[in-house]
């Protein structure tokens, strides 16, 4: 089991290395000169020449990042060329945001997926089953952020049940920040559910045609503890991929939805740095988001292993 997880760590670090030499590759040939866009277009050539020798834009490519890995490694992420602070003080402001925001958002799509897609299988062919598949297609069908607008009509411009945008900050009290999150992790959450409630419907219908589960209900289990203690935990490793899967695509649709609700998070951090071309926060942003896309789909990797013990035998 150590050398399993010695293996997994050692893929995960050469993974990171390898994205991280790419996004710096990348950030480096966009158009746009950071210093230019920093002093303006009236700037005299030597102005340019001295900002660009200050951040060391001067410097050769292959310098350049591994001067930018190591102090990485060291917690030093550089300053933003924009705000004038370091970039490891705009991450943590910003994580304080959009980790809530994804956390609930997964949270919002377990209990709507599994429950739905469970009760469609087995439910087979019946009302509830079409009504489900209606459901989910229509959470599939709609973009994040056309729910965003939704919600905002409905929630608070109509009801006015909850604020239409903003953050006010942890320190306000967890209830009024915890309200402002609501609605984008709604709108987060609604897409990926649909997906999620599919993939649970498909997982559970293959599990209830195995034998194990034919033998339990021919010895008198009940259908309903047959359905939820040997078939769902046995459909559990599809969802759990398809859920690490899905971590990639909130990354992703959080940096719509957070500008729509006006949300001080990563998205919004990152499409805010793209503008201003503030290469060292945009980096620092890209390789936080493709770490956390990594180690997500590492602890998925483990999760296997838990879910089922079959599979550490052949790992071995």
């Amino acid at each position: 089991m150590m050398a399993l997880l010695a293996r997994r760590m050692a893929a995960l670090f050469l993974t990171l290395l390898a994205v991280s030499a790419l996004v710096f590759l990348v950030m480096d040939v966009l158009p746009g000169d950071p210093a230019a866009i920093m002093l303006g277009t009236s700037a005299s050539p030597d102005t340019l020449s001295a900002l660009r020798h200050e951040l060391g834009l001067n410097q050769p490519l292959v310098r350049r990042y591994f001067a930018w890995i190591a102090n990485a490694l060291h917690g030093d992420f550089g300053t933003s060329y924009v705000y004038g602070v370091p970039v490891s003080q705009l991450l943590v402001e910003r994580l304080a945001v959009t980790l809530p925001l994804t956390v609930i958002a997964v949270t919002l799509s377990l209990a709507i997926s599994v429950p739905l897609g469970t009760l469609s299988a087995a439910r087979h062919n019946s009302v509830l089953d079409h009504v489900g598949g209606v459901i989910s297609q229509l959470f599939i069908a709609v973009p994040g952020f056309w729910v965003a607008l939704l919600l905002i009509l409905l929630f608070s411009v109509g009801l006015g049940l909850m604020p239409a945008g903003g953050f006010p900050g942890w320190e306000s009290g967890f209830w009024a920040a915890l309200k402002s999150l609501v609605l984008p992790a709604v709108a987060l959450a609604l897409p990926q559910a649909g997906v999620l409630t599919r993939v649970t419907r498909s997982a559970v219908l293959e599990v209830l045609n195995e034998d194990f589960v034919r033998t339990a209900r021919a010895k008198g289990l009940p259908r309903r503890v047959a359905l939820w203690r040997h078939a769902v935990p046995n459909a559990l490793i599809p969802v759990v991929t398809v859920l690490g899967l899905q971590f990639t695509f909130l990354v992703a649709g959080a940096i719509l939805v957070e500008n729509v609700f006006n949300l001080p998070g990563l998205g919004r951090l990152a499409y805010q740095s793209l503008m201003q071309r503030d290469i060292v926060v945009m980096q620092d942003i890209v390789l936080l988001f493709a770490g956390l896309v990594v180690i997500v789909s590492f602890v998925v990797d483990l999760s296997y292993l838990f879910l089922d013990p079959r599979l550490r035998q052949v790992s071995t």
